[in-house]
C-alpha cells in the first residue's frame, strides 16, 4: 500500500508560526546569554581593581558601570523613591532609593540602599526606615540604572516617596532639580537601618539562558517533525 504525503494548509502555516517562534525565541535567548557572559567579563576585570571614590566631578555611567565605588556625603531625608515587583527569595519588596549629597559639594549621587518588603494587606504603606544622620561613607557597586520591568501605561514622575517600577538618575535629577551623577550605587556596606543588600549578581542567568534556548529550538524542531510525520501518515491509501 503507497503512502504518500498529504499536504494541509492550516497545519502548514501552524507549523511555520510554531518554528518561527522557536527560533525567534531561541535567538533572543541565545543573544542573553551572551550578554551575560560580557557582563560576567566585565565584572571580573573590574573587581579587581581598587574601589573608585566618587567625588564632585561627574563620571559617564558606562566608565564605571560594575566597579566598586565608594562615597562620603549626606543623605537627602525628604527624597525617598521605592523600585516596585523587586521579590527576594519569593518575597515581594521594593528597593528604597535615596540621593546623597556629596562631602564638599553640590553634587549628588542616588544611592540604592537595600530592599525591604511589602505590606501584605496595604501596597503603599510603607515602614519608617532609619536614615543616617550626618556623613556617611558608603560602599557598593555602580550601576547605570537597576534591571528594567515592564511599564503598563504612561510612567508616574518621580517625587518624594513616589513607587515606581524604574528610574534613570536622568529622571530623578530632572524631577529633583538635584545635580546628579549619572549613575546609581548599590549600597553594600551596613548603615544600621535594616534594609536587605543581598543584590543579585548582574551576570547571573547565563545558564539559564542558555537553557531556555535549547527549549524554544526543541519546540521549533518537534513542530516541524510533527507535521512531516503526520502529513505521511495520513496520506497513507
Amino acid at each position: 500500500m503507497p503512502i504518500t504525503f498529504h499536504f494541509r494548509r492550516i497545519p502548514f502555516v501552524a507549523t511555520v508560526f510554531a518554528v518561527a517562534v522557536g527560533v525567534l525565541l531561541g535567538q533572543w535567548q541565545g543573544r542573553r546569554a551572551v550578554e551575560k557572559e560580557a557582563i560576567e567579563t566585565t565584572l571580573s576585570a573590574r573587581e579587581a581593581v581598587s574601589p573608585l571614590a566618587i567625588g564632585a566631578t561627574p563620571v559617564a555611567g558606562d566608565a564605571v558601570e560594575y566597579r566598586r565605588v565608594m562615597v562620603k556625603g549626606e543623605f537627602v531625608r525628604d527624597w525617598p523613591v521605592y523600585l516596585d515587583n523587586r521579590p527576594y527569595h519569593g518575597a515581594a519588596g521594593f528597593y528604597l532609593l535615596m540621593p546623597l549629597k556629596i562631602a564638599g559639594s553640590s553634587m549628588h549621587v542616588l544611592i540604592v540602599r537595600g530592599w525591604l518588603p511589602r505590606n501584605a494587606s496595604d501596597r503603599v504603606k510603607l515602614p519608617d526606615i532609619p536614615t543616617p544622620s550626618g556623613v556617611v561613607e558608603i560602599d557598593g557597586m555602580a550601576r547605570q540604572h537597576e534591571p528594567r520591568l515592564l511599564q503598563l501605561g504612561d510612567a508616574e514622575a518621580p517625587h518624594p516617596h513616589a513607587i515606581l517600577q524604574n528610574l534613570e538618575a536622568a529622571e530623578f535629577a530632572a524631577a529633583s532639580k538635584l545635580p546628579m551623577q549619572p549613575f546609581l550605587i548599590e549600597q553594600s556596606n551596613d548603615t544600621h537601618d535594616g534594609l536587605i543588600r543581598d543584590w543579585p549578581r548582574p551576570s547571573s542567568g547565563i545558564d539559564k539562558h542558555r537553557g531556555y534556548a535549547f527549549q524554544w529550538y526543541a519546540l521549533a524542531v518537534t513542530a516541524l517533525l510533527f507535521f512531516v510525520v503526520t502529513g505521511w501518515r495520513r496520506g497513507a491509501k
